[in-house]
């Protein structure tokens, strides 16, 4: 299948899994943010707008960039990594994160943060890149890009909860003005 196809069936798996499984009629159980491999597949070929089987779902897994996705481990459930706006809880554990973790924004947010600091907007959680360099396309996505480093140690020792989603993501609940370093 070609590689343009997959992107739009991962946009819209995305969709799906994250922000509105009503799109095809599927249920997302809160525990865990998992719904049915076969349903899935079925519901999305019902719908009409792509034709997908098993086979076309594990690629899109298996080579998704920035790791949306995971099966269980007998792939009857499938689920998105993390990025809900949909009330999900993914069980993730608690985890010390790195000194300096960093936020790709677009410069057309920075006042608004600069005054408010980092909110999770219409998702559960800040996402945090472990570098630069994902920040930075993350900060594309959104316009002209602008990177922020973020005191994450010194949130920590102060009691603020972070999480690693299974693709790598640091996700927080808010990442309040004084945690924020600007560049010079």
């Amino acid at each position: 299948m070609k590689e343009q196809n997959l992107t739009k069936i991962s946009k819209f798996l995305s969709l799906v899994l994250r922000h509105s499984p009503e799109t095809i009629g599927i249920k997302i159980d809160y525990q865990g943010g998992w719904t049915d491999t076969e349903m899935l597949i079925q519901k999305i070929n019902q719908h009409g707008k792509y034709h997908i089987d098993m086979q076309i779902l594990e690629e899109i897994v298996r080579t998704d960039e920035k790791q949306r996705y995971s099966f269980n481990p007998d792939k009857t459930k499938i689920r998105a990594n993390q990025g809900h706006s949909i009330p999900i809880d993914l069980e993730l554990k608690e985890q010390i994160p790195p000194e300096i973790l960093w936020h790709g924004t677009a410069t057309r947010f920075l006042q608004e943060i600069s005054e408010k600091g980092l909110k999770p907007m219409s998702r559960h959680h800040v996402h945090l890149s472990k570098d630069e360099e994902t920040a930075l396309k993350v900060g594309k996505r959104h316009g002209k890009p602008y990177i922020l480093k973020i005191k994450s140690g010194e949130m920590y020792r102060k009691g603020i909860k972070f999480y690693l989603s299974e693709n790598g993501v640091w996700l927080t609940e808010y990442v309040a003005p004084e945690f924020l370093i600007w560049p010079d």
